[in-house]
């Protein structure tokens, strides 16, 4: 286990079951420094348990950078539930899972994310407060993917004004790889800015609503690598960026919401050999935790919606980093990530020594 974190300092993993209900779960708690983990629950059918931890594991240390980037005070955690969610979800098992999290003390707090819902955060909630996302109706800020959406758009906007001097995106080709909740929403706010859409994804259905919805083109999985495009945008599960398909990518810009697309370290610099500018996802997808961190002092949509568009002046910046410092922007990004982390160790180092002493 201990090799399979690595170097990545994780604080925290807790492994958690409850047999009566069939819980499985993980949660990593990657870094507490700038404040408590914040990460969703990730409900899904890993083929072991191995490939559960991996996950959870490089989903929390892309929360600390993201929530770093952003400027919030948060740190980055993860939970997973391993399972099919459509077979072994139950009130139980989430109610079970909601204790998990409380035993951590505040440690973690979760949100919805791949096989969750803003409903299954109520029940969550029935067993610890430690819960965000929750519907508007219960006072938190409803689902988080229009805004991670809302975000993408801006993202792409100060991403095409950095390659070609324009951010406007009409009569650009994208091509959207997973449909979702999210990839959906991209799709549609493409549509309205005069965009063409390709779009491609496992879920026949998501895809038809696409075709039907926003005039987009259909495709298969596999072949959305080779189609010309502007824009590819991954919106899908993590590391479709790879030492395979990078060399059959046919576009100028990535810029996508999936966690984790590069698959490798590598990937960043296969793609700057390329000459594809890539838009760090950490820094692409904070929209759905910058819009969860504005129900602190007390939700405002509005208020939420400017923090959110303020990801163009974020990635603005990592881009400018990046030719000062004459480094790629994927790196560009975690130096700032890492900076502002290493600022924040300094300054608390002080307080916790002398916390030591006094215990």
């Amino acid at each position: 286990m201990f090799e399979t974190i690595g170097s990545d300092e994780h604080e925290e993993i807790l492994f958690g079951q409850d047999p009566v209900s069939g819980l499985r779960t993980i949660i990593a708690i990657h870094s507490t420094i700038l404040g408590p983990a914040l990460g969703g629950t990730r409900f899904y059918s890993y083929a072991n348990e191995d490939d559960a931890l991996v996950d959870a594991i490089r989903l929390s240390k892309g929360m600390t950078y993201k929530a770093a980037v952003a400027g919030l005070s948060l740190g980055g955690g993860k939970g997973v539930i391993i399972g099919d969610p459509s077979q072994i979800k139950s009130e139980s098992l989430l109610r079970a899972y909601g204790r998990v999290i409380e035993s951590l003390g505040g440690r973690y707090i979760t949100a919805e994310d791949v096989g969750t819902t803003t409903d299954d955060m109520i029940t969550i909630r029935r067993e610890t407060r430690h819960v965000t996302g929750l519907p508007t109706s219960h006072g938190g800020s409803g689902d988080p993917s229009p805004a991670t959406a809302r975000g993408v758009l801006a993202a792409m906007r100060a991403t095409a004004m950095e390659a070609w001097g324009t951010d406007d995106l009409a009569g650009k080709t994208v091509a959207v790889q997973g449909v979702g909740k999210v990839g959906g929403d991209v799709v549609r706010r493409l549509a309205t800015a005069g965009s063409k859409t390709i779009v491609t994804d496992v879920n026949q259905k998501a895809i038809q609503a696409m075709v039907e919805d926003c005039g987009s083109t259909a495709v298969a999985p596999d072949e959305i690598y080779d189609l010309e495009a502007d824009i590819f945008t991954p919106c899908a599960m993590g590391a479709s960026l790879s030492e395979t398909t990078i060399p059959r990518l046919r576009c100028e810009l990535i810029v996508g919401s999936a966690n984790n697309q590069l698959a490798t370290s590598d990937d960043a610099q296969r793609l700057i050999d390329r000459n594809i500018l890539y838009a760090p996802d950490f820094v692409v997808n904070a929209g759905g935790i910058i819009n969860i961190a504005e129900e602190t002092p007390g939700y405002s949509e509005d208020r939420a919606i400017l923090a959110v568009e303020r990801i163009y002046d974020t990635l603005t910046n990592v881009f400018a980093t990046a030719k000062e410092r004459n480094i790629g922007p994927s790196a560009a990004a975690n130096a700032l990530a890492e900076e502002r982390l290493t600022t924040a160790k300094q300054q608390q180092s002080p307080i916790r020594h002398q916390e030591v002493r006094s215990a």
